[in-house]
């Protein structure tokens, strides 16, 4: 990481001292507002502004600027416990947390992270412009353009399935400085903007399969005027590279979902597991639901050992098969939870009056956002084989 502190972290007996604080929290305040989560398909705002008390908002974020100063194993940890709850409360500080925290303090200069950094430590909320209805992992048919105008640029375009647009004060746009298809994906450019500039408008929130309470929509920006210093580090070009380091962090947060909410899943199914009887003992006593507990177990096992050596290696540098790896199991590894968790439930499990349907309906999108697992796999083979063109060893 760029920065000393990044790799430092919060001192280690204040960092255990926050986690035990935060598992109480989860399951005393979060847990039990999840009903009314769900019925509105909003988070409280009574609880959202306890998580900005509790500094939710502002893991990841320097000291110097209000944050706590986590490294990333610490803020993937804190990821992992926090999404224990329903993903919703994940989903709306994980923007500020991952990729546009990671961007700017990466990328941005120093006047850029003295103005939002502090911002989104406090609990403004930020959304990351990547995807379009064309383009997604495509960026050379990105159609969004930033035009240069005097000193500064004009946006126009629109973004698409963007998480936190209806509630964000801050978007790091990816739009396009130069008409051709670069090499290095060159043409593309970051770009930092209020979202009450004039000519921003966001969609109505999309209908989704689960994940209630946490919203998508679409930015359309429609000659949106913006200064020259929103350009994330002063330096054409360098957008797509940045949203790709970001995505490191991104992808980690994601499979620290996976991870967090498996166990969830999986104590929700032992819990029935006991509780349900049938030929007058409980079917946890069955040995075909012992091993779909058991290979739950294991798998998550797997993938919260899998979180700590790529969270480690990632605060030391670069990460990508490492990163890239984890994202794909941990993802994949908690919807053969879920799916397990309703089998265990039998046809109990089919009904919206238990739990394990809705755990399948949220768990389905960690296999598609910050990256697919197809495309995981693609970033995974291209570094392979640079590495074995390279004669690096694995």
């Amino acid at each position: 990481m760029a920065e000393t502190e990044q790799a430092d972290g919060m001192d280690p007996e204040i960092f255990d001292q926050f986690i035990d604080q935060l598992k109480r929290y989860v399951r005393e305040r979060l847990i039990p507002a999840e009903p009314q989560v769900i019925a509105d398909d909003a988070i409280p705002e009574e609880l959202i502004a306890e998580m900005r008390e509790m500094g939710l908002f502002g893991l990841t974020m320097p000291e110097e600027y209000g944050g706590s100063g986590m490294n990333v194993p610490q803020y993937v940890e804190t990821i992992r416990v926090l999404s224990y709850a329903l993903p919703a409360y994940r989903s709306i500080t994980s923007i500020n947390l991952g990729m546009v925290c990671s961007a700017l303090k990466n990328s941005g200069t120093q006047d850029q992270k003295a103005e939002w950094l502090p911002r989104l430590a406090a609990g403004e909320i930020a959304c990351f412009g990547l995807t379009e209805p064309g383009s997604g992992s495509d960026s050379a048919a990105m159609a969004t353009t930033a035009k240069r105008d005097g000193n500064g640029y004009v946006l126009n375009g629109s973004k698409r399935y963007i998480t936190n647009a209806p509630h964000a004060k801050l978007a790091l746009i990816m739009a396009r400085t130069n008409d051709e298809a670069l090499p290095k994906n060159a043409h593309v450019s970051a770009f930092l903007v209020d979202m009450e500039t004039a000519g921003i408008s966001v969609g109505k929130p999309d209908r989704k399969m689960g994940q209630s309470g946490s919203h998508i929509a679409d930015i359309y920006l429609d000659d949106v005027k913006i200064p020259g210093d929103a350009l994330l580090g002063g330096e054409e070009g360098r957008g797509f590279a940045t949203a790709m380091q970001s995505l490191d962090n991104g992808r980690l947060s994601v499979a620290a979902a996976g991870a967090g909410y498996a166990r969830r899943i999986l104590d929700t199914a032992v819990k029935y597991a006991n509780e349900r009887k049938a030929f007058g003992e409980p079917i946890a006593q069955f040995q075909l639901i012992q091993a779909m507990l058991a290979d739950s177990e294991a798998e998550i096992y797997a993938a919260e050992c899998m979180l700590r050596d790529a969270s480690a290696k990632a605060n030391a540098g670069k990460a990508i098969i490492e990163c890239a790896s984890t994202k794909m199991f941990s993802s994949e590894m908690c919807g053969r939870v879920a799916d397990r968790c309703v089998q265990i439930h039998g046809g109990a499990g089919y009904l919206a009056e238990y739990e394990a349907e809705r755990f399948f309906r949220d768990s389905r999108i960690y296999r598609i956002y910050e990256g697919t697992t197809q495309i995981m796999q693609l970033v995974i083979a291209k570094q392979m084989l640079r590495n074995f063109a390279a004669g690096v060893d694995a």
